[in-house]
């Protein structure tokens, strides 16, 4: 299922990745493209479903040819630490889903937004960081450097 793009907010967030201009905004935009795609426990494709950290993995493959680590966990220790207010798109966010710190992965948009793949039963969605679940659960961020600035 692809993203409907004639949807206001939808619009008004492309329009804002666009503005970038940056190699950090390929990642995004490639994550918008798996909106839609069902959560699956363990999934690393869209073909066969995707859960958080295997949605985080397949974008930056995708879009720079890097190779993460599998676990939301193991991806929290790659990079550099990131302010949540300094986040910049293509930044990865992590949150505590599973009373275990970073047990959850996704990429920030930018105006407080970010996309990720929640649950059983879900799809790859854009979602906003104000929401209090997310809020309360928010463990930090990490931002990966594209593979030619390393």
């Amino acid at each position: 299922m692809a993203a409907d793009i004639t949807d206001p907010p939808m619009n008004v967030a492309l329009a804002k990745l666009q503005d970038f201009g940056s190699r950090a905004s390929e990642l995004a935009m490639n994550a918008f493209g798996l909106i839609g795609i069902k959560y699956r426990m363990g999934g690393n494709t869209p073909e066969n479903g995707l859960d958080c950290s295997g949605l985080v993995q397949y974008v930056f493959k995708q879009a720079w040819g890097a190779t993460l680590p599998r676990t939301a966990e193991e991806i929290s220790r790659v990079g550099e630490k990131v302010e949540s207010r300094e986040l910049q798109p293509g930044d990865l966010v992590f949150y505590n889903t599973l009373r275990r710190g970073f047990s959850h992965v996704g990429i920030y948009l930018g105006d407080n937004k970010f996309i990720h793949s929640p649950s059983a039963g879900g799809q790859v969605r854009v979602e906003s960081m104000e929401i209090g679940y997310w809020k309360s659960r928010f463990n930090g961020a990490r931002r990966i450097t594209a593979p030619e600035h390393q």
